[in-house]
């Protein structure tokens, strides 16, 4: 039997997670739940019902995960908690810095409901902390480097989208290439948060807003901007249209570390993503994960998770005699 999954929100996530369930034959698109009207929504699976959120608690016994598509700024916080008391979830939420805060909201409404919620999955967080957490495993002596970039960042671009004044916007996260070389050079370099990455935004203002103000709470935002150099461009929606248009990423996570009895051999640890689609390759993961917060609900499983908690195995459709055969 097919894993029966729901898509709430179908912006660029959205619609990377209907593509990635295409793909999955283990897998079947049950419904897309939007804020909007649902007329208005067309989605690519033909015979799927695209339904208004409200009516979501309807379908609780028709959903066995539902992906939650929203934004990390203010959507998921609410959402995850909220939709973790009716059903399997699984989200993306990427502010680091509070993690910790949003699993313990999480964790109390899933264990509550008897449900599995799944948090923070994606390439940052998710394939990029599984390898921060293997190399400090493997490597106990060292520092970790994580880079961003270059490329567009859905939860940057989504938070200056939200303010006042703002038409569109796109954020370019780009590495500094001084930092990424001394790194590669095992020069294990002290670095900033700011001599680590620039932040460059390309931004669509609202007719008479004021871009002095919106340049001003870009720069000073907590959790986004404001530890970091940041270029803000006010331009049109048609240079944004023409030239902004892509959702291109990638980035780079490496583990410096040391053995030998005087710590006299030095090893470099380089795991990298380049990505012509981010919200394509992040529903990608989230649909892998997604299979593995069905297996754990099954198992008796409860609570939040991260994948921090889920064996790899678990992530696959192929049993473990073929795992074995033909990864291992």
């Amino acid at each position: 039997m097919k894993t029966r999954i729901g898509i709430l929100g179908y912006g660029n996530l959205g619609k990377g997670a209907e593509i990635a369930i295409a793909g999955a034959d283990d897998m079947e698109l049950a419904a897309v739940f939007t804020r909007r009207s649902p007329a208005d929504v067309k989605i690519l699976t033909e015979g799927v019902p695209v339904v208004q959120a409200e009516e979501i608690e309807k379908w609780t016994d028709k959903i066995d995960v539902l992906i939650l598509c929203g934004g990390s700024a203010t959507d998921l916080p609410v959402q995850t908690p909220k939709y973790a008391s009716l059903f399997n979830v699984i989200d993306s939420f990427d502010t680091h810095a509070k993690i910790p805060e949003h699993f313990n909201n999480v964790d109390k409404a899933a264990k509550e409901s008897g449900h599995v919620a799944m948090i923070s999955v994606g390439w940052d967080p998710g394939m990029f902390s599984l390898n921060r957490v293997y190399a400090n495993a493997i490597l106990p002596d060292g520092k970790d480097y994580t880079f961003w970039g270059k490329g567009v960042s859905q939860g940057h671009s989504d938070a200056v989208r939200r303010i006042q004044g703002v038409k569109n916007a796109k954020q370019y996260t780009i590495p500094i290439e001084a930092a990424l070389e001394a790194v590669r050079n095992g020069e294990d370099p002290e670095l900033s948060t700011r001599e680590k990455h620039l932040r460059e935004c390309f931004v669509v203002l609202e007719e008479g807003a004021d871009a002095a103000a919106v340049e001003k709470q870009i720069k000073e935002m907590p959790n986004y901007f404001a530890d970091y150099d940041t270029i803000v461009h006010f331009i049109s929606e048609e240079e944004f249209n023409a030239n902004h248009s892509g959702m291109a990423h990638g980035g780079f996570v490496f583990r410096s570390g040391k053995t030998g009895l005087k710590k006299e051999n030095k090893h470099i640890i380089e795991y990298r993503i380049k990505l012509d689609s981010n919200p394509e390759f992040t529903t990608s993961v989230l649909i892998a994960y997604a299979r593995a917060v069905k297996k754990m609900y099954d198992e008796g499983q409860r609570g939040c998770k991260t994948v921090l908690d889920v064996p790899p195995a678990y992530l696959c459709t192929q049993s473990g005699d073929e795992l074995r055969a033909h990864f291992l």
